[in-house]
């Protein structure tokens, strides 16, 4: 079957990555067409819940993450102007977060996360710069051409290819992305760089009027902090073709003038540009003939609950799962099956991002009493996406309940 089962995943992040190794440890060979030169981010981490790092234990990839991974002591969120502890729960202590979801969570660079997985693929069927720019149903078959001039033809094609996905178009025949209102700054920092910060190696949510910022710390010895600040502008992204803008120098400080000194520390780094927060509308449709999407690609999302990049495993761990032992014919049951699977949970994870964005940015006022109860109740609250078993809830789910 791995002979004439040819099987494309477009795009060598972090789902096209995995979906790779794990079709790999089945016994299915993949290629996966990156458009990238090399594969490397600059600038950007990853926050590892449960949900995810328990499918890369699965695949025997823990000890590597662990290496190059920080465990958060806590989860914290604060008072925008003066820092107040509003609500805290143990992460790392007394191993709490794992002993009640299963597996632990790890802050990490996301240049690394994919450093890990190309090691574990092995450059098997790992193809760099090949940008897509067409795909052709050739009836029980799919072209897709590159932009370096190589075409090829596969019986599954997979998109992994991101928000803008050119995948999720040829499946549902427009453009689905949905921009939020919102955009972000985002960097990382030495910790030696922000001498007022509480709790450096905590999660933290900085909530305060139409702004927040969350940050972690990443790295075996959690030395660099990640941050990601968010506000409630521009109304009109003005770019159609493009989520990244220049911004002026201290515009960023500017936005959180007032805020704590750790808030002012952290944004008034060095960042040349803004990012767009975009989602994707909720799709009816995943698939099409041999065409498939996972990921952001299907269900692009605000990341205020850290889901992207965990979902995204979950889609790949589930579509691995049901490709094994399967022939290239009669692919549309088992699409259908993924679809069936991935997408009421995605979509409920989308929904209660965007809901989590009014929250965080709550002007002060007597809103704030319940606010503050809710983030109180965060284990009770959002336990369900944390602890979810990509194999035992879907595949097992008698078990899975036991």
């Amino acid at each position: 079957m791995t002979k004439t089962f040819r099987i494309a995943i477009v795009g060598g992040g972090v789902g096209g990555l995995t979906l790779a190794v794990a079709l790999r440890q089945l016994g299915i060979e993949a290629n996966v067409y990156e458009q990238a030169p090399e594969l490397a981010e600059i600038g950007a981490a990853v926050a590892l819940s449960a949900n995810s790092t328990r499918e890369l234990r699965r695949l025997g990839l823990l000890d590597a993450l662990t290496a190059v991974s920080t465990e958060p002591s806590e989860l914290i969120h604060r008072n925008w102007r003066d820092g107040r502890r509003i609500a805290a729960h143990p992460v790392h202590e007394n191993t709490s977060y794992q002993r009640v979801c299963g597996a632990p969570y790890y802050g990490i660079h996301r240049a690394d996360l994919q450093r890990i997985l190309s090691v574990a693929l092995g450059g098997a069927g790992l193809h760099l710069d090949h940008r897509l720019t067409e795909i052709r149903d050739l009836g029980g078959a799919t072209g897709l051409t590159f932009a370096n001039g190589r075409t090829i033809e596969a019986d599954l094609v997979v998109g992994a290819d991101g928000v803008r996905s050119l995948i999720r178009r040829f499946i549902t025949g427009r453009d689905d992305t949905v921009y939020s209102g919102t955009s972000a700054f985002r960097g990382i920092v030495p910790v030696a760089k922000l001498p007022t910060l509480p709790d450096p190696k905590a999660i933290q949510f900085w909530m305060g009027p139409d702004a927040h910022l969350l940050h972690y710390a990443i790295g075996g010895d959690a030395e660099y902090v990640n941050f990601f600040a968010v506000v409630e502008y521009p109304e009109v992204w003005p770019h159609a073709d493009k989520w990244l803008d220049t911004i002026e120098p201290g515009e960023a400080a500017a936005a959180f003038k007032g805020w704590h000194p750790a808030v002012i520390e952290m944004v008034s780094q060095h960042l040349p540009v803004r990012w767009a927060l975009f989602g994707t509308r909720p799709l009816l449709h995943w698939y099409r003939g041999g065409v498939v999407i996972l990921g952001d690609a299907a269900h692009a999302m605000l990341p205020h609950h850290g889901q992207g990049a965990n979902t995204t495993i979950e889609d790949a761990i589930t579509l691995a799962e049901l490709l094994s032992g399967r022939a290239p014919d009669g692919l549309a049951p088992l699409l259908a099956k993924y679809q069936s699977l991935r997408r009421s949970r995605t979509r409920k994870i989308q929904r209660s991002s965007w809901n989590t964005n009014a929250m965080l940015h709550l002007p002060d006022g007597p809103q704030l009493a319940e606010r503050d109860r809710q983030v109180a109740r965060f284990p009770e609250n959002f336990g369900w996406i944390h602890q979810f078993d990509a194999l035992q809830t879907q595949f097992h789910p008698a078990s899975a309940q036991a």
